[in-house]
């Protein structure tokens, strides 16, 4: 059986299967509620995402993690709606910061109509997220409020870049963990929060998330260069175009450094040209592909997978910490 979900999850309970499509579904009818507007300009704008479907990675986490407590308390689906919301609302001020043209298989925002209304169609979805967590509770509001300090931080730190003798591989981990871990942490906590389960599972369940969103996106790092086509909807090599220091050129600088070996200074010149040239992109992506740098990455994605997996033990055993185990499996199988 599966999960209509990311990476087609199986699940071998039909009720958990059951409950967690209904679950999905009603996030699905969620945020096209929220994301109406009086003015069908703002609501043509701010679904065009929310249409073009994605994974809904965070919303099947805080079902699965719902299943340790109540998971039909009412607050289950308003919070998944909020960190999908949230999530969404970043995907378009990422799109204007990277000029991307492409998110999910279609025109991003910021191609179709320009950065002034992506910035503001992502400020829109931040202000309906807020609204809905206006009904969860004053200790939501600061949840989600330290969540979205630490994304955007996360943010500011990329775009500065690491301080001076600073380790750059480290400085790119903290910047993940706060632009991905960060949002996807609160899902396992909404998830089990909501559910009523013990204080205890919360904690475990958002330690899992902080460390299963940092394999997510270090195994993106690794699809960008390695597939053919980008499972993410977006061209192969955007981040390596745009210049944006994903962890497997990061590996690449790191070995040249220490090593010093002319290929790995040759790739490492190249990469420092201009990638806009189609040639140029083409061959780097070639070399990369087939450098110890893509390994490397794979295996730090793996590390952080099976950490995430041993943060689960202390959970008793049942279908949904099964299903939670394999997301650990899917996120390593996305990079192999």
């Amino acid at each position: 059986m599966t999960v209509v979900g990311p990476f087609g999850l199986s699940v071998r309970d039909q009720a958990l299967e059951t409950d967690v499509q209904a679950g999905l579904a009603a996030v699905e009818a969620g945020l096209l509620e929220a994301t109406k507007s009086e003015v069908p300009f703002i609501t043509e704008a701010a679904q065009h995402l929310v249409r073009a479907g994605g994974k809904r990675f965070r919303p099947l986490l805080v079902m699965l993690a719902s299943r340790f407590g109540d998971p039909y308390a009412p607050g289950i689906v308003p919070s998944a709606v909020v960190v999908e919301l949230t999530h969404l609302a970043t995907l378009y001020h990422d799109d204007v910061m990277d000029e991307a043209d492409v998110r999910r298989g279609v025109e991003s925002a910021n191609a179709r109509w320009g950065n002034s209304v992506a910035v503001l169609t992502g400020d829109f979805l931040f202000a309906r997220a807020s609204h809905i967590l206006a009904d969860l509770g004053p200790e939501a509001v600061r949840i989600q409020a330290e969540a979205f300090e630490r994304l955007v931080t996360g943010q500011i730190l990329e775009t500065a870049g690491p301080r001076d003798g600073r380790d750059p591989v480290a400085h790119y981990l903290d910047v993940i963990a706060g632009k991905t871990g960060s949002l996807i942490a609160v899902s396992g906590r909404f998830g089990a929060l909501m559910s009523g389960a013990d204080e205890s599972v919360v904690d475990i369940l958002t330690q899992y998330g902080e460390r299963l969103g940092t394999a997510f996106q270090l195994a993106d790092d690794v699809l960008d260069i390695a597939s053919d086509a980008h499972e993410s909807g977006k061209t192969p090599g955007t981040d390596l175009r745009e210049g944006i220091p994903t962890l497997p050129v990061l590996r690449l600088r790191e070995m040249a450094a220490r090593d010093g070996r002319p290929e790995d200074l040759e790739l490492v010149a190249l990469l420092d040209g201009d990638l806009t040239d189609d040639v140029r992109h083409a061959e780097v992506l070639t070399r990369l592909r087939a450098h110890p740098a893509l390994e490397q990455a794979r295996r730090d994605t793996i590390r952080y997978a099976e950490d995430a997996r041993a943060m689960l033990a202390p959970l008793p055993e049942c279908f949904a910490k099964a299903a939670l185990e394999e997301l650990c499996d899917a996120v390593v199988h996305r990079a192999g």
